[in-house]
């Protein structure tokens, strides 16, 4: 078993240190979805919703997200991050009744640790940019599974979901 690096020698959390640490390319991509009501299906496809244009308003949340991941989860370090994309595709079966939004993060940097903290960030607020968006048309909106897809650089290599 590797030793734990998050914690002092006193027990408590900390902020590892990467100082020593290889600057290398790292990517991460994240995935969610948002299950969705047909009229709000219809809103977000036909740009009728009241708030405004439902992708561009997540897209820019997602990235804001990624941007500032370290201002909400207490052990992440602040990253100059290199890219980050919001995408979005639909997964829509309209004879059973089954329409979703499914949203991928792909974040980037060159630096001492990895990003798949801001790709899950990113994905996750923009999806709730979504709900927060389209709320008035239905409340009953699931957002999820939320979870990591892949990620590129690093000491501990890459990672694919299978």
């Amino acid at each position: 078993m590797s030793e734990l690096t998050h914690f002092n020698d006193q027990g408590r959390a900390k902020m590892v240190d990467v100082s020593e640490k290889q600057d290398t390319v790292r990517t991460a991509r994240a995935k969610t979805s948002v299950v969705i009501n047909e009229a709000i299906y219809r809103q977000i496809k036909d740009g009728t919703n009241k708030k405004g244009d439902v992708f561009a308003v997540a897209q820019v949340a997602g990235i804001m997200a990624a941007k500032n991941t370290a201002q909400i989860i207490p052990m992440c370090h602040p990253l100059a991050l290199s890219g980050v994309d919001i995408r979005f595709d639909w997964n829509v079966d309209e004879t059973n009744g089954h329409f979703e939004v499914v949203l991928f993060a792909t974040v980037k940097t060159k630096g001492p640790t990895g990003v798949e903290m801001e790709a899950l960030t990113a994905a996750t607020a923009a999806a709730l940019t979504i709900y927060d968006m389209c709320k008035a048309a239905g409340k009953e909106m699931v957002i999820g599974p939320t979870m990591l897809l892949e990620k590129t650089g690093g000491k501990s290599g890459d990672y694919s979901r299978g």
